[in-house]
């Protein structure tokens, strides 16, 4: 094992020299490989970090780039000079040296000059005055660096912010708040915080009406010549404005053409042809919308004084109804009227009405499943005229067991999800609005779901629920549904798993009748959208109610033996709350990764458990990756050694956590290490579950496993794969549940009993 190891180092290492030396034989007699540039500080005044950090952002600035290195070497450079001149474009060649491979950077297309006066400029825009900057280039071995020195001298700050009054209305807003600016006394200057000030006071004016103000009509005059590497800054408004950045405007009238089409259709911006109703003007020849749809989107109505706002709250609000595939709008001066007004126009061009789209994934697991599944989708937008969204989703798929000892125990599905969404909230008797850039929802959902085991059981689920769904904004998002209903019918249960059932009564939890009525909430607090902070988290938080009301009426204690039916089935009855917390820390190409994912179900009146379909399971490929499927718990309980099926271990407790490292490595490949831990637990007794319930040794008897993964971005998804062993096994008696000593890579015999691998679509977490 040794002298592999030190054969592959040895391998690399020869690689990495014959790249490295051979990008320099192809250029000619007198060339030089540009190889990169040095930022060198001649200042003592300033302190390592303040070096550092001006090195780094010159750095970003100089041009041109050295060839991109990939895990030290400039592969894409050899692949250019290897592959020489290609006679044909699309050869193997061809591919090298015009799609893979990149040209030399070569010394002659550096500019030192060009490159010191960009820094000297940045210096000075940041603060530094008296910055001075020349460049130099080294070469060896025909390699050339570039090297740039550095005189930042004392960085300035700011002295003193001086707002220039006069008597306009446009001085007196900007006075109001004046207390917000970004200038700050002692503050080192900045000029980008100084554009960043600019667009401040544009953004609280566009918020006052003053619709057509800009950021260029403000200047901010630098006074240097304060003493003591000070400076003051004066803001003031342009002596001379146009006249309608001046004034406020009003909202005069409003149009929204709700069949515009981008092709400029007279038909579809007269207004002619509109109808008035409440505030606003709808050009609709078509009909395709009741007028009730844009009352409730829009912001602005007449009389109003424009705020952007307003204005960014409309359009978001219309984009996001999911009715239409352009929206945009404008505004202009109105004429005849007694002050400075504005008409609106609003252009919509609408989606097809109909469509229908395909959808085909591949599954894997890591309990020896692969699969597929096909969906079609048939939606209806807008069906009553409201902004109404039909959808209905029919599904089959199938998922077959290649282990050797489980051949044959294949799975198939098949259902129906149908949703019809409003968009707004329909609550009896009360009339909700939000005020947010998103509509809210209201939801009424009806499933059907057909699961069949061969050789073992088939189940029938039936689900419906109505519920709202709302977001206050892009991070914070909530679900409502006042009525959720369940409903689980075992069917074909063969005569192989009842028999099995009696020497494993577990299993019968699998195939049990199930009559969930309830409700549930869940609230999400998501940063990962979009651009990320350097310190990003995410929340979710469910609460689920079932049989509260129906138990409360009827007394129900299955404990005390008085187990009561609604409509013949017996009910569940339970509390059941989860939150997932994540906490994201961004390092460039490194992002640490967290998770913490707790569950605790409390079963009463009519249940002693949670229902099958309730419960909480561990292992598998976006949890503790080191162990099965559904493998671990509850608590230290271990099923027979002669179960014959797949494990299926649930819990009314849960405790998951996970940490993970991810690195871009190369290209499209990014790589992970990662550590998970996590179990189940029971929140009863079960005598068929001895060691499941839940205790203050809950510590004591976490699953532990550790691995690598690789991750390949392709942009439209992420495919992950990761070998993970475990290091803690909850099962095993007490004191002997670390098996770190016993972990040996060289040995056949522990790779086939200990690693997992999982493949998987998307991060875990």
């Amino acid at each position: 094992m040794l002298y592999r190891l030190l054969y592959l180092i040895f391998i690399t290492l020869i690689l990495f020299f014959a790249v490295s030396c051979s990008n320099t034989k192809y250029l000619s007699p007198n060339e030089a490989l540009y190889i990169g540039a040095k930022i060198k500080i001649d200042s003592s005044k300033l302190g390592h970090r303040q070096n550092k950090k001006i090195s780094a952002d010159l750095l970003t600035l100089v041009r041109p780039k050295p060839n991109t290195r990939i895990l030290g070497l400039r592969l894409k450079l050899f692949a250019y000079n290897i592959a020489g001149n290609p006679s044909k474009q699309h050869s193997l060649r061809g591919w090298l040296k015009n799609k893979f491979g990149q040209a030399p950077v070569l010394a002659s297309d550096v500019d030192l000059e060009h490159n010191a006066k960009v820094l000297a400029s940045y210096l000075q825009d940041k603060g530094y005055f008296q910055a001075l900057v020349y460049g130099d280039s080294t070469i060896k071995h025909k390699k050339a660096t570039a090297v740039y020195h550095v005189q930042p001298g004392l960085r300035y700050t700011i002295g003193g912010v001086i707002l220039e009054k006069d008597s306009s209305a446009v001085n007196k807003t900007i006075a109001a708040d004046f207390s917000e600016t970004l200038l700050r006394k002692g503050n080192p200057f900045d000029l980008d915080i100084i554009k960043l000030e600019r667009q401040r006071i544009d953004a609280d004016l566009k918020e006052n009406g003053f619709y057509f103000f800009s950021p260029e009509l403000l200047i901010v005059n630098v006074d240097s010549n304060m003493g003591n590497h000070t400076v003051n800054l004066y803001v003031k408004v342009k002596p001379a404005i146009p006249a309608e950045a001046q004034h406020t405007f009003d909202i005069n009238e409003v149009f929204i053409f709700a069949n515009y089409s981008l092709r400029g259709s007279a038909d579809d911006t007269s207004k002619k042809k509109a109808i008035h109703y409440k505030n606003f003007y709808l050009v609709d020849s078509a009909k395709l919308f009741k007028p009730t749809l844009f009352d409730e989107a829009l912001r602005f109505q007449p009389g109003d004084t424009y705020t952007r706002s307003d204005h960014n709250l409309t359009l978001s609000r219309l984009i996001n109804l999911g009715l239409f595939k352009f929206v945009k709008n404008r505004f202009e001066m109105a004429k005849g009227t007694d002050s400075p007004m504005l008409n609106t126009y609003y252009y919509l061009t609408p989606l097809p009405k109909k469509s229908l789209q395909a959808e085909i994934v591949g599954t894997s697991k890591s309990d020896n499943l692969v699969g597929s599944q096909i969906t079609l989708g048939w939606k209806d937008r807008n069906i009553f005229g409201a902004g109404e969204l039909l959808s209905i989703d029919a599904y089959g798929g199938f998922e077959v067991q290649y282990s050797a000892d489980l051949k044959g125990y294949n799975t198939y599905r098949a259902g129906l999800d149908n949703k019809l969404s409003f968009p707004r909230f329909i609550v009896p008797f009360v009339n909700i609005n939000t005020v947010g850039e998103f509509m809210p929802k209201t939801n009424i959902d009806l499933g059907y779901d057909f699961l069949n085991k061969i050789h073992l059981y088939t189940l029938n689920s039936f689900h419906t629920a109505f519920g709202y769904d709302w977001k206050e904004n892009k991070t914070k998002e909530h679900q409502l549904n006042p009525i959720s209903i369940t409903y689980v019918q075992p069917l074909n249960i063969t005569q192989e798993y009842k028999d099995s059932a009696k020497k494993n009564p577990t299993l019968l939890d699998a195939i049990q009748k199930q009559f969930i009525l309830g409700s549930n909430y869940t609230f999400t607090f998501n940063q990962l959208s979009g651009k990320q902070p350097i310190d990003a988290f995410y929340f979710n938080g469910n609460l689920d109610l079932s049989g509260n009301i129906a138990g409360l009426i009827t007394g129900a204690d299955a404990k005390a033996g008085h187990t009561v039916y609604l409509f013949g089935l017996d009910f569940s009855q339970y509390i059941r709350t989860e939150t997932d917390f994540r906490y994201y820390h961004n390092m460039g190409n490194t992002t640490w990764a967290n998770r913490i994912d707790i569950g605790v179900g409390i079963p009463y009146g009519n249940s002693t458990a949670l229902p099958f379909v309730k419960q909480f399971f561990v292992g598998g490929t976006n949890s503790v990756r080191a162990f099965r499927s559904r493998s671990v718990g509850p608590g230290t309980y271990q099923p027979p050694s002669d179960n014959n099926f797949l494990p299926d271990q649930a819990g009314d407790i849960k405790l998951e956590m996970n940490t993970e490292l991810r690195a871009k490595l190369f290209s499209i490949v990014n790589g992970a290490i990662f550590i998970d831990a996590g179990n189940v637990w029971l929140f009863n007794s079960d005598t068929l579950k001895p060691g499941g319930k839940f205790s203050s040794a809950f510590l004591n008897q976490l699953a532990i496993g550790a691995g690598l993964g690789l991750r390949f971005d392709i942009s439209i998804l992420i495919i992950r794969l990761d070998v993970a062993f475990p290091l803690r096994i909850p099962y095993l008696p007490d004191g002997h549940r670390w098996i770190i000593d016993k972990i040996d890579f060289g040995s056949g015999t522990w790779r086939r009993d200990n690693l997992v691998y999982n493949l998987g679509i998307g991060y875990p977490f």
